[in-house]
């Protein structure tokens, strides 16, 4: 630590707290540039993180059930899908950013993961707004809902519930659909958009085992077995209830276990 360096945790809440989607891209890959130069350092103190990150005027947010309906219409086009998940990559932001902020006394390579995935997630906001741009929308053209958000916040008192369901169920969800969602944007021919979300699928692989990971970990310290904790933890906030198909491969990659899988094909 030079007298110079930032905390890399209370850094972490100031991008939390930015309202701007392109201030906070902006200052999540400058934080992310300081960590790699060493000109950071991990505090162990308590932070103050609200509920609430820092999120723009629009989108609108809205209960799921409120969304309408995405169609190939000739007049928006695939652009609210992609919109959607522009969405989906903001929220990942901010998420990377507050287990850095909320959570102390981990290990430093707990937070040098999720400023990793901040920094992709970063990424990933820039391109699909950038094509969402040459569509002729920008982000907060339609409605969007708050879900990941609302997981978060049910999470934040303990960092194995957060690993547990945050990156392992509802980020996970992402490796199961995007497959899919290719084949559609193929269909429509934008290519540019299918070669985007390939890059996504690619590094979400990693950003959910880094949740694994840590899980595991967090399972390890408290001396409990992690496929019944994660069992138990499904009941209690999923009512039981996963959807499938589930992307196998792409879940094994990003350290599902055969276990954890049989427990998934059977809910």
């Amino acid at each position: 630590m030079t007298e110079n360096s930032t905390d890399l945790r209370e850094a972490a809440l100031a991008c939390l707290l930015i309202r701007d989607p392109l201030q906070k891209v902006i200052q999540t890959q400058y934080l992310y540039e300081q960590y790699q130069q060493n000109k950071t350092y991990t505090s162990a103190k308590k932070l103050t993180v609200p509920d609430m990150p820092g999120q723009p005027d629009t989108p609108e947010l809205v209960a799921p059930r409120d969304l309408p309906r995405r169609r190939n219409s000739a007049e928006t086009g695939v652009a609210t899908l992609i919109h959607a998940i522009t969405h989906i990559e903001f929220n990942a932001i901010n998420l990377a950013w507050d287990a850095v902020a909320r959570f102390s006394g981990l290990p430093d390579d707990f937070y040098a993961d999720w400023a990793r995935v901040a920094y992709e997630e970063s990424q990933h906001f820039t391109l699909l707004r950038e094509h969402l741009l040459s569509l002729g929308y920008d982000y907060g053209s339609f409605p969007a809902h708050n879900g990941m958000w609302e997981m978060a916040q049910k999470t934040h008192h303990d960092p194995l519930i957060r690993m547990a369901l945050v990156p392992r169920v509802l980020e996970a969800r992402g490796l199961d659909v995007t497959p899919k969602m290719m084949d559609k944007l193929r269909g429509t021919g934008d290519l540019r958009a299918v070669d985007i979300l390939e890059l996504i699928l690619r590094e979400e692989i990693g950003h959910v085992a880094v949740g694994t990971r840590w899980f595991n970990y967090l399972c390890e310290q408290r001396a409990v077995e992690p496929l019944l904790t994660f069992k138990d933890l499904l009941d209690n906030y999923f009512d039981g209830e996963l959807r499938g198909p589930f992307h196998t491969e792409a879940r094994k990659q990003a350290g599902f276990t055969d276990a954890e899988m049989a427990l998934l094909e059977g809910r």
